[in-house]
């Protein structure tokens, strides 16, 4: 008679960490560096437009996403090198870096949000277009550009959020090169005192010919 038992394979229960270590990995890396890369390239583009009134009548003007602030470019860039420390650290310094990484996304958000109604730019680009210090910006427009940027933020956030919560299960990037961090010793060969050509071999290495062998033998 065969019976069913209810106990789980130990190789089942490591599977699951594993798995879920791998899938959210790769999750984290694609949306990082794609709200990186999304966010920087909102911050190059036109976030308002309006005129400036001039003595040969109404004067175009843009103000790109870095014009109006430069917060959401900074804190990609720091989010995207967060990222990469993530697997260059381990433990508790691992955790700073993912805490680091989401609080780089929020704030890419933030930024980026605040930053869609601001007309500062093109207010101090009429001034400067009409030499009125007092001249402000007419015919207002904003486009959808810092919604996008606030979009890449939150790619960068869901890569924190991800690395605070599954970057113990990740792979350091120190791991593939050492097990243990100590170095290994070099191996000699024994020297053989019949042979010159060892003796003096040994000698330019700065070991003793004459003394006892250092792997014992």
């Amino acid at each position: 008679m065969e019976y069913v038992t209810a106990v789980p394979h130990p190789r089942s229960e490591a599977a699951g960490p594993s798995r879920s270590g791998r899938r959210s990995l790769g999750v984290a890396l694609l949306s990082g560096a794609l709200g990186a890369a999304v966010a920087l390239l909102s911050t190059r583009q036109s976030w308002a437009e309006g005129t400036a009134t001039v003595a040969g009548g109404a004067f175009p003007l843009t103000a790109k996403g870095s014009d109006v602030t430069g917060v959401p470019a900074a804190l990609a860039i720091v989010g995207l090198a967060a990222l990469v420390a993530v697997f260059a650290v381990r433990r508790s310094g691992r955790l700073l870096v993912s805490v680091l990484l989401a609080l780089s996304g929020a704030g890419t958000v933030v930024a980026a949000v605040l930053g869609a109604g601001d007309s500062s730019a093109l207010d101090e680009q009429a001034a400067a277009a009409s030499g009125n210090t007092a001249a402000t910006a007419a015919g207002l427009s904003h486009t959808a550009w810092p919604y996008v940027a606030a979009a890449g933020g939150a790619l960068i956030l869901l890569a924190g959020l991800l690395a605070v919560r599954y970057g113990r299960l990740w792979p350091a990037m120190s791991g593939r090169y050492e097990r243990d961090g100590a170095p290994r010793p070099r191996r000699t060969k024994p020297v053989d005192p019949d042979r010159p050509e060892d003796l003096w071999k040994a000698l330019d290495r700065g070991e003793d010919p004459t003394g006892p062998d250092p792997a014992g033998t």
